[in-house]
């Protein structure tokens, strides 16, 4: 199964978006030890600015980042293959590990809906 986890960071927290080489050197040995275990299927950091599209009844509107509204905020993800969610919950308590430094964070882990889980759903 995929699992996507998400880290999420203070958004107004300048040590949550500065990669400092302890921060860089942990992540290497994590993704290094994900690959090296073929759970790895990709991995990136996001900025800290942006967009949120949004939609109301027909309304659609757009609004500029940092997300102001926003108390926490993805700051990046790793894809990964797990057997369940508990090894992937796993991953994640060694993911959150590489952030040391960063006072106040989370990983949300959560499965990806896979195809087949939606051909009952397609017109045929």
């Amino acid at each position: 199964m995929r699992f996507m986890l998400m880290h999420r960071v203070l958004a107004d927290d300048p040590g949550s978006w500065e990669p400092n080489p302890e921060l860089m050197k942990r992540m290497d040995g994590f993704i290094g030890k994900l690959v090296a275990d073929g759970a790895l299927l990709t991995a990136d950091g996001v900025h800290n600015k942006g967009s949120v599209v949004r939609r109301r009844g027909e309304a659609v509107k757009s609004t500029d980042g940092p997300f102001a509204e926003a108390k926490e905020v993805i700051g990046g993800f790793v894809m990964v293959n797990a057997k369940d969610l508990a090894e992937a919950t796993a991953l994640a308590e060694e993911y959150i590990t590489c952030f040391a430094g960063v006072e106040e964070m989370s990983v949300e882990v959560r499965p990806v809906v896979e195809m087949e889980e939606l051909e009952p759903y397609l017109d045929k």
